[in-house]
């Protein structure tokens, strides 16, 4: 009987573990349309806490990044293309190649590729360690 109880415990703390690592997985996956390129990762120098993240981020003709946020900041800069950005509590802005923006991780953002072609951004995120790079917002 102990024996039974300890496979059944066994189990369910194995499916747990399982669970937790494919949401953590799945939080750190772009949306579909969307391919993110980490080009290199950093401690911030002091800190115990903090990196920075360079990436490049594809958006797709028509593709949207869902409604997101990080647990710090994004630095973005367009490399081609165009992109709408709405962020909460905002009305959305059209930015091309050449613009730059912020966005905070107190508030959530949605990028959205309105043009024919494959919108490149290049972004330096100052985000917590051990966390998601993003966090998808309901």
């Amino acid at each position: 009987m102990a024996r039974r109880v300890l496979i059944i415990v066994t189990l369910l703390v194995g499916v747990a573990i399982g669970f937790g690592i494919d949401r953590a997985a799945f939080a750190q996956q772009p949306a579909p349309g969307i391919k993110r390129t980490i080009l290199q990762t950093v401690d911030e120098p002091g800190s115990t806490t903090y990196q920075a993240v360079m990436g490049v981020s594809e958006i797709a003709p028509n593709a949207t990044s869902g409604k997101h946020r990080h647990p710090g900041v994004e630095l973005c800069y367009l490399l081609d293309g165009s992109m709408e950005l709405t962020r909460e509590g905002k009305p959305p802005v059209t930015l091309k190649a050449g613009d730059s923006c912020v966005n905070e991780g107190s508030g959530w953002h949605e990028a959205r590729n309105p043009g024919a072609t494959p919108t490149k951004v290049l972004a330096v995120y100052l985000v917590e360690k051990g966390k998601p790079l993003a966090q998808p917002v309901p």
